[in-house]
């Protein structure tokens, strides 16, 4: 290929070069790599400064690139945008117009692509292994803008940026709130350990009040009961008996000093409760001035600081193509656990599900509370809350975690339709399989409302304009349905008729553990592998069936066999469970059909 050193090379004189531009982002300056199309340098590793100096000699230097190789594409490789490239990368986004000397770009295009830190982590120990540095990091981001030609990464618009930068400031001070009380924690596990045992919540008004009056047990013990009558919010039913474990309290420290520490954090827990409340109230004036509302605030439960913490983490709903993926996303779902396994794979111990640990912390903590409203209130949330805790009486906390899981689904949906949430959607008096009458009910704070029935009979997450060619079985379900009992005809066919692959891994919560973007999915086996390894396990979402690989398992089968094999269940015992669990029909209703002929 010949080299044109003109301004602008003529497209008949040379066919335009792709050059991949890697740059390794740091708090001061940067590092840049150009690589060519034949992965041969196309000019030497650039250090700038984060200053105007430093964007002008990254500018000067494609400039060059462009003239002397004939570059009419730089592909712009970077770590995922933070707090050190966003200023880069609003620099590169605009960087066709910007100064007298970006004319000598105009003929060029520039794509830019912000990776994942761990990926580019991973390219990188692979092609050059141990090796760490800023150069070798530049060069790996650029031999990828080469090699794998990346997606173009459309720009934030200036309000989200600045939501999603108000968010992060919001996620450090909730982080920092959390230290202040487990330092709280550690001073009164000193001075007066018994409030803890009293108060579940030892950050709220009153208590912070009490204490910063009595800061520690030998105080506290000298005071009256007419005193603490004076401490706003104190509930009266707790004043005798924090006096008498003040007077009988086992704290070992006291005096002057114990005493300003103890003051000391209290006023720290305040004053980052009270930034903590400011950045609320910013975040959700910024999330109300978007210029493209997604209604997510609508979906009752949901308010308008968790909607506004949702979009700054989200920023786009079209980056999750189901609401899977979405829920994965944050890991707000319960996972299987056990207390390893024996030699032919099977789990020891009991079995226990817990939250998964992934996700963004800010994101859960709302989404946790969230949860809680709508389960009083969300029609939808509430039954599915309901049949989770009648499947685990003593285990509310994994309810908790599908009804977060639950809201997530419901987000998907109203961010993608563009329309409000309408509670009148959700008929939550019958299962889905009975035809609908007049009468449908909805529960709105707490008690039952007669509700006119929405004319879109689904859930939201299905789509309304596609013809299911199964039935549906959707989350929102009554709360106390009519149960089969083990004496009760089961139609095993008609029972499979109603149930989708699909629903069973979604309910048991293995959706997110498979891997596969057609409707063959593999990922661990959950009948003899309790920790989440390997890849025997094998499902046809289209065809319903599944079967593990290894040769210690082997099981195999549709719906009815997984829900038995995973729950260690026989088959009628699992075919009476799902009826009862999915609330299906256990035999087909009697219908007059018209002969012909």
């Amino acid at each position: 290929m010949s080299t044109q050193h003109a301004t602008t090379p003529s497209p008949a004189a040379c066919q335009p070069r792709c050059v991949g531009v890697g740059i390794d982002t740091s708090r001061y300056g940067h590092c840049a790599a150009f690589l060519r199309d034949d992965l041969q340098p196309a000019a030497a590793e650039l250090q700038f400064a984060e200053s105007a100096r430093g964007y002008a000699s990254l500018r000067e230097t494609l400039a060059q690139i462009a003239e002397r190789h004939g570059a009419g594409h730089f592909i712009i490789r970077l770590d995922a945008a933070g707090q050190y490239a966003d200023n880069l990368l609003h620099f590169l986004y605009g960087l066709s117009t910007l100064g007298a000397g970006a004319s000598r770009l105009a003929h060029v295009t520039i794509s830019i692509s912000c990776g994942d830190p761990q990926r580019n982590k991973n390219y990188r120990a692979a092609l050059f292994g141990n090796k760490k540095s800023d150069p070798i990091e530049a060069q790996a981001a650029a031999r990828f803008a080469v090699s794998e030609r990346p997606a173009h990464t459309p720009p934030l618009a200036a309000e989200l940026r600045t939501l999603r930068q108000v968010a992060g400031r919001l996620q450090a001070v909730v982080r920092q709130r959390t230290r202040l009380i487990n330092q709280f924690h550690h001073l009164l596990a000193l001075s007066f350990p018994e409030l803890a045992l009293l108060i579940k919540d030892i950050s709220v008004g009153w208590v912070l009040e009490l204490v910063h009056r009595y800061p520690t047990a030998q105080l506290l013990g000298r005071a009256a009961a007419s005193d603490l009558d004076n401490i706003p919010y104190l509930p009266d039913r707790h004043i005798d008996v924090l006096l008498q474990h003040a007077r009988s309290s086992i704290g070992s420290q006291s005096g002057p000093a114990v005493e300003e520490l103890v003051r000391d954090q209290v006023r720290q827990l305040r004053d980052v409760r009270a930034r903590q409340k400011r950045l609320e109230n910013l975040l959700v004036s910024l999330y109300h001035g978007l210029p493209a509302p997604n209604h997510i605030d609508s979906i009752t439960g949901i308010g308008d600081v968790t909607a506004a913490v949702l979009t700054a983490f989200v920023l786009d709903i079209d980056r999750f193509e189901t609401e899977n993926q979405l829920v994965a996303y944050f890991g707000t779902l319960p996972i299987e656990v056990a207390s390893g396994v024996d030699r032919d794979g099977q789990a020891r111990g009991p079995r226990r599900y817990v939250m998964s640990q992934r996700g963004n912390d800010l994101v859960r903590r709302y989404l946790w509370m969230a949860a809680l409203s709508a389960i009083r209130f969300n029609p939808a949330v509430r039954a599915l809350y309901a049949r989770v805790v009648a499947k685990h009486p003593n285990q509310k906390a994994i309810a908790v975690g599908h009804a977060m899981r639950k809201l997530l689904h419901l987000v998907f949906a109203i961010w993608k339709s563009g329309k409000a949430f309408d509670p009148q959607h959700y008929a939550c008096d019958k299962p889905t399989h009975l035809p609908p009458t007049d009468d449908a009910m909805s529960i709105q704070h707490g008690t039952p409302t007669a509700l006119p029935r929405s004319a879109n009979n689904q859930a939201a997450g299905h789509k309304p304009d596609a013809e299911p060619a199964k039935q549906v079985v959707t989350a929102a379900r009554n709360a106390e349905p009519a149960v089969v009992d083990e004496h009760a005809f089961i139609d095993f066919a008609h029972l499979k008729r109603q149930l989708t692959m699909s629903q069973v891994l979604d309910h048991l919560g293995l959706a997110s553990r498979l891997r596969g973007s057609n409707s063959q999915r593999r990922g661990p086996c959950p009948i003899h592998r309790g920790d989440g390894r390997g890849r025997t396990f094998s499902v046809n979402l289209d065809d319903n069936v599944f079967q593990c690989f290894d040769v210690a398992c082997g099981k195999h089968g549709d719906v009815i066999d997984l829900w038995a094999s995973v729950n260690a269940m026989s088959l009628r015992e699992a075919a009476i469970d799902l009826v009862n669990t999915f609330h299906l029909e256990p035999t087909p209703q009697n219908r007059t059909e018209k002969r012909h002929g």
